[in-house]
This record gives structure tokens, sequence and C-alpha cells, in this order.
């Protein structure tokens, strides 16, 4: 049976966070906690509580199917940060390098071709990282 959706503030609050650190890890989420001040806390606590704890939430799309979409989208819209901590989150989430790369090829047909090469550029790095290989320069 599926768990209702989080009803409260408080609920979403708890799962976002939960969710969170399970898709992009405890070091990265300790990192932006500790550096959450009076200025940034409500859009911490809002990042939490929406996309975390509401829209990762939903039951509609997996994991996986959001990591792919999440993807795509800070590629078209050329979020470099965004997008390089989504490619380790997509690992966590059991994408392979074969279907990152597809997403960045997929890109290139609907964001254009610099976005897309780009996404290699900023992925392929950090997934030689995670998988403890290098391949050839450039």
């Amino acid at each position: 049976m599926t768990e209702p959706p989080p009803a409260t503030d408080e609920e979403r609050r708890a799962a976002g966070m939960r969710t969170r650190r399970e898709v992009l890890g405890d070091a990265h989420v300790d990192r932006a906690v500790a550096g959450t001040t009076p200025f940034t806390a409500d859009f911490q606590d809002f990042l939490t509580r929406t996309a975390w704890g509401d829209l990762w939430q939903r039951p509609g799309l997996t994991r996986r199917e959001r990591s792919m979409l999440t993807l795509a989208i800070t590629a078209s819209l050329r979020h470099w940060d965004e997008f390089a901590l989504h490619v380790r989150a997509a690992v966590t989430n059991g994408l392979t390098d074969a279907e990152i790369a597809e997403v960045c090829q997929h890109t290139a047909v609907y964001a254009g071709v610099p976005a897309a090469n780009h996404a290699f550029v900023v992925a392929r790095p950090i997934l030689e990282e995670l998988r403890g290989v290098s391949g050839p320069p450039g």
C-alpha cells in the first residue's frame, strides 16, 4: 500500500529532508544546512518542503524518471552547478552512464547542441570519479 502524501508543512519538511538526503547525500545536505543564514533560511525551508517534500514525493514518476527530467531541464537552462549535483543524484537513483548520456543526447535536439555538448563536459568527470575510471581527454 502506498503511503499518503505529506499533508502538513511539518510532514512535508520531514519527508523532504529524508528524500533530499537519500537523493543528494548527507554530505551535500549537511553543507547546505550548515551554510544556511537568516537571509537564506526561508529559501532552504521552501526547497525542502516544496521540491523535496512535495514534488519528489508524488507517485506519478519514479526517482529515476525525476532524475532524467531534472538533468534535461538543468542542462537545457544551462544551470551547470545544479546539473552537476543532479548527475550524482541520478547515479544514486540508479541511472547508468549510458542513460545519462542519452539524456544529454536528447537535450541536443530540444535545447541545442551547445547545451548538450557542455552537459557531456560537466557529466564526464563526475561519472569517471564515481566509477573510479578516467577516459581520454577532451
